[in-house]
């Protein structure tokens, strides 16, 4: 199979569709007999080479950098210094939470990925949710 992509010219892309078709032919009859025979699917297609472990961890540490900003942003509009820690908890952990877990029920909705495998990102979602707000609650300042 990998030969047959290499061969039709097939490179790093977000997603390929597959049958391939216009948004003009979607309701053609042609179209609609491709999709029922099958098979339909998206197709990721990585760059050439072994994995990049450390540039996905310096990305994966990135990303959590900025959704800490966010709900440091939001907690620090909304709490006063002295909230308890449990408020502080609440306030960042579902603002965490959202950063970390919101887009994936997108997969499922339009990517066609197994709610299974949804439910389990959005399980690691709530754990690190949970680290970032455990954090700042303590850390939170205790008054001024």
């Amino acid at each position: 199979m990998t030969d047959a992509l290499r061969d039709a010219g097939v490179t790093r892309s977000p997603a390929y569709f597959f049958p391939y078709f216009s948004f003009k032919e979607m309701k053609s009859a042609p179209v609609i007999e491709k999709m029922k025979r099958g098979p339909v699917g998206l197709l990721t297609v990585l760059p050439n080479g072994p994995p990049a472990m450390g540039k996905n961890l310096v990305q994966w540490f990135l990303y959590c950098v900025v959704i800490s900003i966010f709900a440091a942003y939001l907690s620090g509009r909304t709490l006063a210094p002295g909230t308890a820690f449990l408020q502080v908890f609440r306030v960042v952990g579902i603002a965490a939470l959202l950063g970390y877990g919101a887009a994936h029920a997108q997969e499922s909705i339009w990517n066609g990925r197994s709610w299974v495998v949804t439910f389990k990102h959005l399980f690691d979602s709530v754990v690190y949710a949970a680290l970032t707000a455990g954090t700042f609650g303590w850390l939170w300042p205790k008054s001024l």
